[in-house]
């Protein structure tokens, strides 16, 4: 029986990869060190979510992620997360792959979350439902860390701002954003403009109209638009997507370019969207995502519109520390409970301690390490390219030597 087993080891883990249509053909396959197909891998999911929880062996019991953790919760996550969070990883550790957009949506808060996943649930959707906006009762917060030049569109820009870049453009459903904005640049004027975009979804004569647009918008940057990457990020989108006014309602977001080690965060609430790039992302254990458009899936205008912020805002950073002789490890921090991140690359001469206690998630993205957990029964642990591991509170503190990089998630 597991539940009078000790757990003082790392524990391997195999992990489960989403083939969306926006995903990489080759960097996952890289990193696992498989042959590529020639389709796309958009997601590697580390964690303990219920549609896809990962897998490991404990005790010779090969066993879901998720199933351990109910079954001897203090064991796996220590007291304190236990009771905070239950018999429940708190995060969910992704590295997410993208060629292409993905959709322009924006996730709830924990009230929004609970209400949404009970009123869908009472109408008897099932959890995986593609009627569903809610698959869980679960907030989402997230993170992104760049492991590769990263683009994407983050917050509303100001009214002003956006009256700026629209100042030009023709087009009904721009002048429609435009004449909207020139009347109310509150928060309520900046929801009715989004909602024009949104709610033209599928209209009669809406490609066309974005067609209209869209040669306004080739034309500006052939002259050397001063919007020089969010009028390009309209060309692409729409190349992308044909007819979807996400596209242009890209330009009413702040465009968000990251170099390897720059980092995002997106609290509840914020309307975003992930261009291209290769990053490492951590969130609330959710998949909850409501959709405004770049999709083909499910757009759920009036939830969206209660669920968004519409407060102009800068795009959030995470604070980031840096420990080591080197500054080699960074640890980045945002203003939630359940996940922190710490990043290190490893050097034979200066070996790392990573979170003390918890549960931990650990990743090698290159080279090889070991980890030498402090209450460990067999000694340390080897991980190279890809492999990876779920650290119990009961192994104690956990050290990484060797040369490589890895990723620890952690509960804060």
């Amino acid at each position: 029986m597991l539940s009078t087993a000790v757990f003082h080891d790392p524990l391997p883990l195999t992990n489960a990869v989403q083939r969306y249509d926006w995903g990489a053909r080759d960097a996952i396959p890289h990193l696992l060190g498989i042959e590529p197909d020639g389709g796309p891998y958009a997601e590697l999911w580390l964690g303990a979510h219920a549609s896809n929880p990962s897998v490991t062996t404990a005790h010779d019991v090969e066993i879901p992620l998720d199933a351990l953790l109910r079954e001897v919760p203090v064991q796996m996550l220590g007291h304190r997360v236990a009771e905070q969070f239950g018999p429940h990883l708190p995060f969910l550790l992704k590295v997410l792959a993208a060629d292409r957009a993905l959709s322009l949506q924006v996730h709830p808060s924990a009230r929004q979350a609970r209400e949404g996943f009970a009123r869908e649930s009472k109408t008897g959707l099932a959890a995986d439902s593609p009627q569903r906006s809610f698959r869980d009762d679960q907030h989402k917060p997230e993170m992104l860390v760049a492991l590769t030049q990263f683009e994407g569109l983050a917050g509303f820009r100001s009214p002003r701002t956006i009256l700026e870049i629209l100042d030009g453009l023709k087009g009904d459903l721009v002048e429609a954003v435009r004449s909207t904005l020139q009347r109310d640049r509150s928060h309520e004027g900046m929801r009715s403009a989004f909602d024009v975009l949104v709610s033209a979804r599928g209209d009669s004569g809406c490609a066309a109209d974005i067609a209209t647009t869209l040669d306004a918008v080739r034309e500006r940057l052939a002259d050397g638009s001063p919007y020089a990457r969010a009028d390009q990020a309209v060309v692409d989108l729409s190349d992308q997507h044909p007819g979807d006014p996400g596209a242009i309602a890209s330009l009413m977001l702040n465009r968000v370019s990251l170099e390897p080690g720059d980092a995002l965060f997106v609290p509840s609430g914020e309307v975003h969207a992930y261009l291209s790039g290769l990053g490492i992302e951590i969130m609330a254990s959710s998949d909850n995502v409501l959709r405004a458009g770049l999709t083909t899936k499910r757009v759920d205008e009036n939830n969206l519109a209660a669920i968004a912020s519409f407060a102009p805002r800068r795009p959030a950073t995470p604070e980031i520390t840096t420990a080591g002789s080197r500054g080699q490890v960074s640890t980045y921090r945002v203003p939630v409970t359940e996940f922190a991140l710490t990043m290190a690359d490893v050097d034979p001469s200066e070996p790392v301690a990573l979170a003390p206690t918890g549960p931990r998630v650990v990743l090698c993205l290159d080279g090889h390490v070991e980890l030498a957990a402090d209450r460990s029964d067999v000694g340390p642990v080897t991980l190279s390219r890809g492999g990876s591991v779920f650290v119990p509170h009961d192994a104690g503190s956990l050290a990484v030597a060797g040369s490589g990089h890895v990723v620890c998630a952690w509960v804060p």
